[in-house]
């Protein structure tokens, strides 16, 4: 049970959800086996869906972990994109390469190597979307490394922003999770107010956040 909403409705909405490709599912499959964390079944819908209206040709990820993001955004685009992700755990990007190679990828996807700090003052050119999804306790120093690297009219996804309902509510947060539980709420009180984003917060998955960069 994740707090975010009742375990019923969650089943529910998973119940209407389409089997994952074949490649996807034994990415899950390895995910749930070896505790792996990926994008929710639900929120993996609501990316698929958002790719597909907003058709990006360039992304950026912030937390690559074994390439399933990266692999469903570049499956659910039909390989007309470019993606560059960072992943500084050196298991995880072993496996991440691996997966690129048995699944065909390596033309699509670049993995850079390191603390996404350093990494990412390293990327150039601009993005037509940005996902976010490595510590939650510094989304908003990637948010000052990245923003300027959005597009006008790009869309920047922040997931697991309501982390296991913490954020949301003092009576779910544990002890020694409050530092990146209040930077969590500062994050999202700054995108939800910032003048140049329209910013919608989902009850979904672990929570997700959508901005649109207005200019």
């Amino acid at each position: 049970m994740s707090n975010i909403v009742d375990e019923l409705v969650q089943d529910y909405i998973r119940s209407t959800l389409k089997e994952s490709k074949t490649f996807l599912r034994e990415l899950e499959e390895y995910a749930d086996k070896n505790l792996v964390p990926i994008v929710h079944k639900e929120v993996a819908q609501l990316l698929k869906v958002l790719l597909k209206i907003h058709k990006p040709k360039k992304i950026l990820e912030v937390g690559c972990a074994i390439g399933y993001s990266s692999m469903l955004f570049a499956d659910t685009l039909d390989k007309n994109c470019e993606i560059i992700t960072v992943e500084r755990n050196e298991k995880m990007i072993e496996k991440a390469k691996e997966n690129l190679k048995k699944y065909g990828f390596e033309d699509n996807i670049k993995i850079l190597e390191g603390d996404a700090e350093e990494k990412l003052k390293e990327v150039e050119g601009s993005f037509d979307m940005i996902f976010l999804d490595a510590a939650k306790g510094q989304y908003k120093l990637f948010y000052d490394l990245v923003i300027d690297k959005l597009k006008t009219g790009g869309l920047l996804v922040s997931d697991n922003i309501l982390y296991k309902g913490m954020v949301a509510s003092d009576k779910y947060v544990i002890r020694r999770k409050k530092t990146i539980v209040k930077r969590m709420r500062s994050y999202l009180d700054y995108i939800s107010n910032c003048d140049y984003l329209d910013t919608s917060l989902i009850s979904i998955g672990d929570g997700v956040a959508l901005s649109y960069k207005k200019y």
